[in-house]
């Protein structure tokens, strides 16, 4: 078959990424020909231009931990919501420009929408932890901030605006009754990992939302599940993201 259209994911690692498997998968489903996917793990975001140089037929990329800010320096033009995110996970080539977009925050807020579709309190009545500082955590905050509901972010050391792990005791876990891991703590294979919260204090009023989809059910998911909480993994949010990604790609094509 020869491959007009070249996509991929850049990231590092990418051992257990989902993408070529879910887009292989599409392609032969769907009759789809002449675009491949690929991995493609690059150690540094500096390698992106090499990668670029040696794909010319690139019409897009998909970005993973840890570049979806690194990567911002190396696009001609973001779009507004991604900008207003200030992370990026899907680039489009168009005659040698590089555009910025992030799907995330489509695909995180119709299955957050679907998470909480069982909670009796208005969303702007609602407050959020979100594990993890990162792009991903970025999408997360913007969404929630859409829908009215209050995040706290919380990261490992003490920042502007941010609270540690050790700040949060029962009270603040009573408060918040949405907690989000951006982390990678639980990801196979480190499986045994989860992030550091008093997990005794939730309750059948919680919603515990793991941007982690392997394995299905996360420690952090469990633990969430042993006190009634209501629980979601990413798996869905990746397919949603994965499509959007696909739905501007192939625009205009």
């Amino acid at each position: 078959m020869t491959i007009k259209y070249q996509l991929g994911l850049i990231g590092y690692p990418l051992s257990h990424s989902f993408s070529k498997k879910y887009f292989g998968e599409k392609f032969k489903e769907e009759g789809i020909s002449g675009y491949n996917y690929e991995l493609f793990p690059i150690p540094t975001i500096e390698a992106l231009p090499d990668l670029i140089a040696q794909h010319p037929n690139l019409l897009g990329l998909n970005i993973t931990i840890p570049y979806k800010q690194g990567a911002l320096p190396y696009l001609d033009t973001i779009s507004k919501e991604a900008k207003e995110v200030g992370a990026v996970n899907t680039i489009k080539f168009v005659n040698g420009k590089l555009t910025g977009y992030n799907t995330d925050v489509y695909g995180f807020e119709i299955s957050l929408r679907k998470l909480l579709a069982t909670a009796t309190t208005p969303f702007h009545q609602m407050n959020a932890l979100v594990l993890g500082t990162g792009g991903a955590a970025k999408a997360v905050t913007y969404v929630l901030d859409k829908l009215q509901i209050k995040p706290q972010l919380v990261s490992r050391s003490q920042k502007k605006g941010q609270i540690t792990y050790k700040d949060i005791d029962a009270a603040c876990m009573q408060k918040h009754q949405i907690i989000v891991n951006t982390t990678p703590l639980g990801m196979s294979p480190n499986i045994d990992t989860a992030p550091d919260l008093p997990y005794e204090f939730l309750s059948d009023q919680h919603f515990l939302y793991d941007l982690t989809y392997n394995p299905k059910v996360t420690k952090f998911l469990q633990m969430g599940l042993n006190n009634n909480s209501a629980i979601m993994n990413g798996l869905e949010m990746l397919h949603l993201q994965a499509e959007k990604s696909w739905s501007i790609w192939t625009e205009e094509i």
